[in-house]
């Protein structure tokens, strides 16, 4: 049985998903150029729209943005500030949100189905 639900806590978990899977790309992109000269980290900022879009009630996808901001991370000697360990901290982090928002979208489902169908 395939169903959408669109109501406001399927739409914020939704939006979770995407804005961590957003933050895992930055982050991929950020290690991958750990060794490139010049490069500037960045990371992505998505819960404060997100907060602030629960609070007023209105989460279409019109007022919920990621954005990305630079790091501030200092600066080395080639004029990169991606640090390795904090990628990596970082990207475990993400990883077990997204874990845990995939398990809240699921739990949600089989609350529903069972709700559905008076068991």
């Amino acid at each position: 049985m395939s169903f959408a639900i669109t109501d406001a806590v399927s739409r914020a978990l939704t939006t979770a998903l995407d804005g961590i899977s957003m933050r895992q790309n930055v982050i991929a992109d950020n290690i991958a150029n750990v060794d490139t000269p010049g490069f500037r980290a960045t990371s992505v900022d998505f819960e404060s729209s997100l907060r602030s879009a629960i609070a007023g009630g209105d989460l279409d996808a019109s007022t919920v943005s990621a954005s990305t901001v630079p790091t501030d991370t200092p600066v080395g000697a080639n004029g990169n500030n991606v640090d390795l360990r904090k990628e990596t901290l970082s990207a475990m982090q993400s990883q077990f949100q997204y874990q845990l928002m995939t398990r809240a979208v699921t739990d949600r489902q089989s609350l529903l189905r069972s709700a559905m169908s008076g068991q």
